[in-house]
């Protein structure tokens, strides 16, 4: 018995984007393990019923927004159940869709940031983060203020792409 094109669409993406996928599902549903396979499980099965939403784009962000969204819309369905059903005591995710949305957001941006080298994340530290001036933090980082202006420029861009392969920016 062969395999047929779909179930050798779903080994690839397994194959390649699985332990990633996994990885990020468990830092999204807290460590439970099960869950995190569960959102693994449903995003593949997602990608074999719309081979359409990978072409012409990088798959992994594609993979990486689906979990996430499925993370999302179960804590959502959870909360919104009767306390009385009991389900309230594993959620992993804080209370409220906005907050949720926002606690998600802000470490992809932290992990975004991660992938920046040394010195562009630095500019950005300083200048984004702690809100000095380019002359204070030309001054904090012992570089010329042109070559903080620079550094940032490039960073920014940086921190786009790093932020368009997670799925976050436009």
């Amino acid at each position: 018995m062969g395999s047929t094109a779909d179930e050798r669409l779903l080994r690839a993406l397994y194959a390649e984007h699985g332990g990633p996928l996994l990885g990020y599902a468990l830092r999204l549903t807290g460590g439970d393990r099960q869950q995190a396979e569960d959102v693994v499980q449903e995003t593949l099965v997602r990608a074999w019923r719309h081979p359409e939403a990978l072409t012409g784009r990088p798959v992994r962000p594609w993979l990486f927004t689906v979990a996430r969204n499925l993370v999302v819309d179960a804590h959502r369905a959870r909360q919104s159940r009767p306390p009385e059903t009991g389900l309230h005591e594993h959620a992993a995710l804080p209370d409220g869709g906005d907050d949720i949305d926002r606690a998600l957001e802000s470490w992809m941006v932290a992990e975004a940031l991660a992938d920046l080298s040394p010195p562009h994340r630095a500019v950005l530290l300083e200048t984004y983060y702690r809100g000095r001036s380019v002359a204070e933090a030309a001054k904090v980082l012992g570089i010329p203020a042109g070559t903080v202006k620079s550094r940032t420029y490039y960073a920014l861009r940086a921190l786009k792409l790093a932020l368009e392969e997670r799925g976050l920016a436009p």
